[in-house]
């Protein structure tokens, strides 16, 4: 898969995440969302755009070193979104359960982005 391909796609996937959250606004159940959470989205969807550019750069340069890229590019980004996370629930005063629903919304479809690029790369590779 072409680097402009994945990028398109990122855009894609991006607007198809924020769009749960703003019907949920625009429907008046905005209870179900952090009063921050537009910054919890673009900080962890900032993260795994860093890391999928990381990775096709890397991919680019050495094929060799793709599968140790990715799982270390992933390894910083849960480390940084595990202290992320914690410093987001100790600095504000939030529901602990819409705060988890949150999290866990936006760092595991990420997640599941990064997969499906790499296995998409992988794909081609063969």
């Amino acid at each position: 898969m072409s680097p402009v391909k994945i990028f398109i796609a990122f855009a894609v996937f991006v607007m198809l995440l924020a769009a749960i959250p703003a019907l949920l606004i625009y429907t008046g159940h905005s209870g179900l969302l952090l009063a921050k959470f537009w910054v919890l989205f673009t900080f962890i969807t900032g993260f795994t755009f860093i890391v999928t550019a990381s990775v096709l750069f890397i991919q680019r340069f050495n094929p060799a070193l793709y599968a140790q890229a990715f799982l270390a590019t992933t390894i910083v980004k849960m480390l940084g979104c595990m202290a992320f996370a914690l410093l987001f629930v100790l600095k504000l005063h939030i529901d602990h359960g819409i705060f988890l629903l949150n999290f866990s919304y936006l760092y595991f479809l990420n997640t599941g982005f990064e997969v499906y690029v790499l296995l998409c790369n992988l794909r081609n590779q063969n």
